[in-house]
């Protein structure tokens, strides 16, 4: 796969010029040879927005991901998470197959803060993770994935909030392969990816707190230069975009899936001035927070 700084863009699936917006509540099962034979097996790397991405790889030789800078060794059976916004790319072995899932963070984020806020850090934290064939966890994987794909295909009414529910039962699933001690694989973390996970682990914790991005250099013990030339080459972007993108994320998903008022959300977020919330919104989203309520939910009133 190419690793070339400067070159990594935004899919909703890989090589497909469709894009669902950021809110959209979105569950999409395909089989990974559909995609990835297209591409000779080599995906390159890329990131989804707003998009969630788990893979199942139950059978193929050796592979290898890159997901924000750490290399992984592929060996099926194994689990991918790929969360939004993480940069990433595969070389699979040409016998590689299993089920992958493309679904909108947002819904399902705001589904597991209701039902199981453990999995937020499931569903935020790339990884890689073994399933031997043998073990209860494989028992369960397959039927959770046919049942989302069922959904998918009988188009009837509540699917997509049946496949949010189903997709958050497999991150259920997810979390017990995490806990166990067989679920290590083998990746090499270079000292630039540690940094970024530090960063994001950051900004997760302290975006509410409106920042300034040389805040973030300084608790990283690192230059602004130093952070935004590491975002750039890792995540495709200058810090401060990663930095906006975060509360962009997050209002947007409290404006779609919660009942406060955009003047409790920008208080939430960290904004003094409703007004100041509101510019800061429409130039990275094109709209006003109360057109984009208002569109969203129709939206997803009419899905």
């Amino acid at each position: 796969m190419r690793t070339e700084p400067g070159t990594v863009r935004s899919f909703a699936l890989y090589g497909s010029s469709d894009q669902q917006p950021a809110w959209a509540e979105l569950v999409h099962l395909e089989a990974i040879p559909e995609r990835s034979s297209l591409f000779d097996w080599e995906i390159d790397l890329h990131f989804h927005e707003a998009l969630v991405q788990l893979l199942y790889l139950t059978r193929g030789g050796e592979g290898e991901a890159v997901i924000d800078g750490v290399r992984w060794v592929l060996r099926p059976p194994c689990l991918i998470v790929v969360p939004a916004r993480a940069v990433h790319g595969f070389s699979f072995h040409p016998a590689t197959d299993g089920p992958v899932i493309t679904a909108a963070q947002k819904p399902l984020e705001s589904l597991a803060a209701l039902t199981a806020p453990q999995l937020l850090e499931h569903l935020r934290r790339p990884a890689v993770l073994e399933v031997p064939p043998d073990s209860r966890h494989a028992q369960v994987l397959l039927p959770l994935f046919e049942a989302i794909g069922r959904e998918q295909q009988l188009l009837a009414d509540g699917g997509m909030r049946a496949g949010m529910a189903l997709l958050a039962a497999l991150f259920v699933q997810v979390a017990r392969v995490a806990a166990s001690a067989s679920g290590a694989v083998h990746s090499t973390r270079s000292r630039k990816a540690a940094q970024i996970e530090r960063f994001r682990a950051l900004l997760d914790a302290r975006f509410r707190e409106r920042l300034p991005v040389q805040a973030y250099a300084q608790a990283l013990g690192i230059t602004l230069g130093q952070l935004t030339r590491l975002t750039r080459e890792l995540l495709g972007a200058s810090a401060q975009a990663v930095v906006n993108a975060r509360v962009v994320h997050e209002a947007e998903r409290e404006l779609v899936y919660s009942s406060l008022s955009v003047k409790q959300i920008a208080a939430e977020l960290g904004f003094e001035d409703e007004a100041y919330f509101g510019r800061f919104f429409k130039k990275h989203t094109g709209l006003r927070p109360t057109d984009f309520r208002a569109q969203a939910r129709r939206r997803l009133a009419a899905q």
